[in-house]
């Protein structure tokens, strides 16, 4: 089979006796392991711990968590709930990790997913060899051959820590490894960045610590779980997401307002930025623990000085601990640099899952959307699990590159540039893109009949 044949049967499908490799046991490795078996793919799945769950489980073995002990997810229970496994009535409408991680169980053992996973094993290489195979070495040191490899390992495990200059003498760590307020009775804390994971440290700090400061560059939008007495994200539906980003920033500013008023009367300064231009912060307390003076505001980091820190505002204070909640770099150390690379968080994948030129490698849950994630990567995985049964077949590889940059065009637009932000998406809007891709792939496999048929593609259509 000469090269252009091979490259494009691995495009559209996972040829009859190969399996498919799935790394990772969180809900995207989880999602994919069903998808596969609804259509009678083989596969093996692999996971680094001694338990699924991945983030979601509290003190996870596999040491990729970064879960702490008080937390509870952003999205409500309406919006996380999967297709396959309706939510139970007595899920609360904003689970505590310890409620998503039983989710995610009671899932598993539904659909039989447990026993085909091989726990305490990792991926340390993944090789693709000239015949569109793939060689998988596990930390077991025993290499396997599979057709296809989807990833599923998450992007928090990584922390990405700043580079302030001077130095601390007293405790750092990032976020990732924050577990407990206890940790810090009566300590004078710092806590840097002002995303969802800093806001909850801080206002689970200002219980505990005896005195608790919020470093921020740049500010950000603060956002209630409820707005009017509903979840926030029950504002956003498929019919507003379809409406100008102008017009949803305008309209939730408003309902904002009406919900907390200006969010400089409690102390916290305006962003300088507008809503929507970064991945937004959503937080029920922090606004009010600043009001209350349980929470100290402070500009970003100057100099680190022995014990103290000095701020851009010219101020200098004591601190105990410096807790940086500065982000993730996305990193996959087993795929080397000339097969896939990210650079500033930057990927280049069809519809955040497809590498165009690199056929049988698959992502899954590579995505920071507004809104949950369960139900985007169970789409992401159905769709996955078509183009390996050759239900549906990939546009041509230009095809492809051009759409993602339109993407990357797209999201420099409307986003600050950040290594923050560069797998945003729309929850709704890329849920029906991935729908669409969905219905075109199947059409096209219609049209070139069966799988040992070349794949000729078709230019991807505007979404």
């Amino acid at each position: 089979m000469n090269a252009s044949v091979s490259d494009a049967l691995a495009r559209r499908c996972l040829l009859k006796g190969q399996k498919a490799c799935i790394i990772g046991a969180g809900i995207s490795g989880l999602t994919a392991a069903k998808a596969l078996s609804d259509r009678g793919l083989l596969y093996d799945h692999f996971e680094l711990g001694s338990d699924i769950g991945g983030l979601w489980r509290f003190e996870n073995d596999n040491r990729r968590s970064a879960a702490y002990r008080t937390l509870h997810i952003n999205s409500s229970k309406h919006n996380m709930e999967l297709d396959d496994f309706p939510m139970p009535d007595d899920f609360p409408v904003f689970g505590h990790h310890a409620d998503v991680l039983q989710y995610f169980e009671d899932y598993a053992d539904s659909f039989d997913l447990r026993e085909s996973i091989t726990f305490n094993t990792g991926v340390e290489q993944v090789e693709r060899d000239g015949r569109n195979r793939w060689t998988v070495t596990l930390t077991t040191g025993e290499r396997r051959t599979y057709g296809a490899v989807i990833v599923a390992t998450g992007h928090h495990w990584n922390p990405r820590w700043p580079d302030f200059p001077g130095s601390f003498a007293g405790e750092e760590l990032h976020s990732h490894d924050y577990t407990e307020p206890r940790d810090f009775l009566g300590k004078r804390v710092l806590v840097v960045g002002i995303g969802n994971s800093a806001c909850d440290i801080v206002v689970d700090l200002s219980r505990m610590a005896d005195h608790v400061t919020l470093s921020t560059r740049s500010s950000a939008w603060i956002l209630p779980k409820y707005i009017l007495g509903q979840p926030l994200d029950q504002w956003t539906n498929p019919y507003m997401e379809r409406l100008p980003v102008s017009v949803r920033r305008l309209l939730f500013k408003l309902l904002v307002w009406i919900s907390v008023g200006d969010q400089e009367t409690y102390g916290l300064p305006k962003p300088d930025h507008d809503l929507m231009e970064e991945h937004p912060t959503i937080s029920q307390e922090l606004l009010s623990q600043i009001g209350h003076g349980r929470v100290e505001v402070k500009p970003n980091i100057d100099r680190l000085d022995g014990d103290s820190v000095s701020f851009e505002d010219g101020t200098s204070e004591a601190y105990d601990a410096v807790i940086y909640a500065t982000g993730y770099d996305i990193t996959f150390p087993f795929l080397p640099d000339d097969l896939f690379s990210v650079e500033e968080n930057q990927v280049r994948l069809f519809r955040y899952i497809v590498p165009p030129n690199t056929p049988g490698l698959y992502f899954l849950g590579l995505i920071q959307p507004l809104g949950a994630l369960m139900p985007l990567v169970e789409k992401q995985s159905k769709w996955v699990a078509m183009l390996l049964d050759g239900a549906a077949i990939l546009p041509e590889p230009d095809a492809m590159e051009e759409a993602i940059d339109d993407e990357l065009k797209a999201m420099r637009k409307r986003y600050t540039g950040s290594p923050r932000h560069t797998i945003q998406v729309d929850f709704w809007n890329y849920m029906r893109q991935i729908e669409r891709e969905m219905r075109r792939g199947k059409k096209r496999a219609q049209r070139e009949g069966p799988a040992h048929t070349m794949n000729r593609g078709e230019p991807v259509e505007a979404s």
